[in-house]
């Protein structure tokens, strides 16, 4: 499945400045779990992948940062990826990085800005 550009993932209101928030599209077994983080007006967009071992990063809704916010957090492993480029700084995928969603924000909603290919974003571990 395709999620075409222009898919509205949440309103940018619903993210706080500094804060993150999750998001599905898609349905079944195998949807498409992403995050966002909001850094002043700009929202960077991620799969919910952590390189390591490719569990999701959080096990709460929304709850993807660090308890200072400085960070986004991998709670199976405790990896930490930068909130602005995704790449890992800390943690056991350290120079690896999150698998990157182009998004941009259009008359206050957060959107998908490029096509998002289902297939190609989620990994599956059988």
């Amino acid at each position: 499945m395709i999620f075409p550009a222009g898919t509205v993932l949440c309103a940018f209101a619903d993210i706080a400045d500094g804060a993150s928030k999750g998001f599905t599209l898609g349905e079944g077994d195998w949807p498409l779990r992403g995050l966002l983080v909001r850094l002043g007006d700009a929202v960077y967009g991620y799969v919910n992948h952590c390189p390591h071992a490719g569990h999701r990063l959080n096990f709460h809704p929304d709850r993807f940062l660090t308890p200072d916010g400085s960070l986004i957090l991998c709670l199976s492993h405790g990896a930490l990826f930068d909130k602005a480029s995704g790449r890992c700084v800390e943690g056991p995928c350290r120079g690896e990085a999150l698998k990157r969603l182009a998004v941009k924000v259009e008359s206050g909603e957060v959107r998908l800005a490029e096509p998002a290919d289902l297939e190609k974003l989620v990994t599956r571990y059988w």
